[in-house]
């Protein structure tokens, strides 16, 4: 078999392979035979058909037969000896394709780049520090307790803050618009749920009055045809109610799982959360700029093919998070390409910190974060046992302590500034990194 390898670009290999006629008419000779022992030919009996007939009748398909599996076969033998790392399936174009003659084809692929990742030391990564404080359990309590509000009716005008019920007709120099009009709304006022105007002007309002304003669309509002135009909205307010806070019980404490312990135990409860979730945020704010920081230092070339792929993993889970009838495929490939070649190089740039370092998931640290992930359940026993149970998701798990283990590493060459911060800072989210 002969072998040649042309580099037509960095990743891109344009190979040439040739097989001999003799290899090839042997494949063809061995099939024919296993075709004759099993053939089933009027007028001959089984096995007994003259080799004649059967290449007169199967010589064909079996030399086509023959050629495809070589070609196959050849490709990887050569991918072999050239010690090449294909990231793809590769285009063969066959170059001869004639009987008696040898078979010469160029198969044309990509291959992983060459890696060797450094400059961890150049890399700079400001690590927070915080701790949740009573003062921060108390906001929580109230925004706990915001989240499970309850309206009730009230016999007066409305008030910031309160819940109104209306049904509203909406019309533009005259003329109803799409999207104008609605019937039962339940309407905060000062959310800024509705545009700028339209919840001032419901403020001073009562039970069964109608009311007549004119708010402007924004300039910049997502529908063009209404942006920077004067509405004219006729409201009908049919009820006010004021929001009522729920106490501090044992009704609403089991609204969270906590059943007894009262207060403290609810505090306790709550305050377990509040430190589990910030040192989540701390970890995934320190990962995310170590892996920014090791996309940085070692910028390489993204195979085509493995960026296709991850393109169409990206389709997929955008038809699933966002719903509606749309196919994958129909959604165009570069709304996703910058977010895809990044995450290909991220994930080969890891690959290549974990084969370096010879990192391996400690199995130790594979338990607590189960163990930590469990414990927000009521039943976290149980909840580690399925982990265990369950291999696809125990290598998902192995994959977060390996990438973890990655970030550990290069914090241990990288520029590491520590930082207090309040705790809303620390687990307020970071701005995602620019895609390229």
């Amino acid at each position: 078999m002969q072998v040649s390898v042309e580099s037509t670009s960095a990743l891109e290999r344009r190979m040439t392979i040739g097989v001999p006629a003799e290899r090839i008419e042997t494949e063809v000779n061995k099939r024919l035979q296993q075709t004759a022992s099993r053939a089933k030919i009027p007028g001959f009996r089984p096995g007994k058909v003259p080799m004649s007939v059967i290449r007169q009748r199967y010589e064909a398909s079996a030399r086509q037969e023959v050629l495809g599996d070589l070609i196959q076969a050849t490709y990887y033998e050569a991918v072999a000896s050239e010690k090449l790392n294909p990231a793809g399936a590769p285009a063969v174009e066959p170059k001869t394709f004639e009987k008696g003659k040898d078979l010469e084809y160029v198969a044309t692929f990509e291959v992983f780049p060459e890696i060797q990742v450094a400059g961890f030391e150049g890399i700079e990564v400001e690590r927070l520090q915080a701790e949740v404080t009573e003062a921060d359990v108390d906001k929580m309590l109230d925004t706990l307790r915001k989240q499970n509000t309850r309206y009730e009716a009230v016999e007066r005008e409305a008030a910031i803050d309160d819940q109104v019920t209306i049904d509203f007709v909406g019309k533009i120099d005259g003329e109803a618009f799409a999207g104008g009009s609605a019937e039962g709304v339940n309407l905060v006022l000062g959310s800024g749920r509705m545009i700028p105007g339209f919840e001032d002007g419901l403020v001073g309002a009562g039970a069964g009055e109608e009311r007549v304003i004119t708010p402007t669309f924004p300039e910049d509002y997502q529908n063009l045809d209404l942006a920077g135009k004067t509405a004219e909205f006729t409201v009908t307010v049919k009820s006010v109610a004021e929001a009522k806070l729920p106490e501090l019980n044992e009704e609403f404490f089991a609204l969270f799982g906590v059943q007894e312990g009262g207060v403290d135990a609810f505090r306790a409860e709550v305050r377990q959360n509040m430190e589990r979730e910030l040192r989540q945020a701390i970890k995934s704010k320190v990962k995310n700029q170590v892996m920014e920081g090791l996309i940085q230092t070692n910028a390489i070339e993204v195979p085509k093919a493995l960026i296709s792929n991850e393109v169409d993993r990206l389709r997929v889970q955008a038809v699933q998070q966002f719903g509606g009838n749309v196919k994958p495929e129909q959604l165009p490939a570069e709304l996703f390409e910058e977010q895809a070649k990044r995450r290909v190089a991220l994930g080969l740039v890891v690959a290549e910190v974990v084969r370096q370092k010879e990192l391996k998931a400690d199995e130790n640290r594979v338990r607590e974060l189960i163990e930590d992930m469990a414990s927000a359940y009521q039943e976290p026993e149980q909840v580690v046992a399925w982990y265990y149970q369950n291999s696809e998701q125990m290598n998902e798990v192995r994959s977060v302590v390996l990438e973890e283990q990655v970030v550990d590493t290069v914090l241990q060459q990288a520029k590491v500034t520590d930082t207090s911060v309040s705790y809303e800072e620390a687990v307020k989210p970071a701005e995602a990194p620019q895609a390229g």
